[in-house]
């Protein structure tokens, strides 16, 4: 029962990270996505730029895929993976 919703939000990481990246390189931007795991996604991101990144990521990935239900993103930040958490 729970492989075809494990499926669906595997295919909507995946779909996610390839339009935040395609638009990351439009820009020109020296964001990196470094891991992915499960729903994840960890980004090296310039001090400068996480506002910005953190609006563009957000964006990028709650219309990842058009729904009937909104898509929930929530988006911490720390110098290190475990300061996010």
């Amino acid at each position: 029962v729970n492989t075809v919703m494990q499926g669906s939000a595997a295919d909507l990481i995946k779909l996610a990270m390839i339009k935040i990246y395609k638009e990351l390189k439009r820009r020109s931007s020296p964001t990196k996505i470094i891991l992915q795991i499960h729903d994840e996604l960890l980004f090296e991101i310039p001090d400068e730029r996480v506002a910005e990144e953190k609006d563009l990521i957000s964006d990028v990935m709650s219309g990842a895929v058009k729904l009937d239900v909104p898509l929930a993103v929530s988006i911490s930040v720390g110098k290190n993976w475990a300061e996010c958490k």
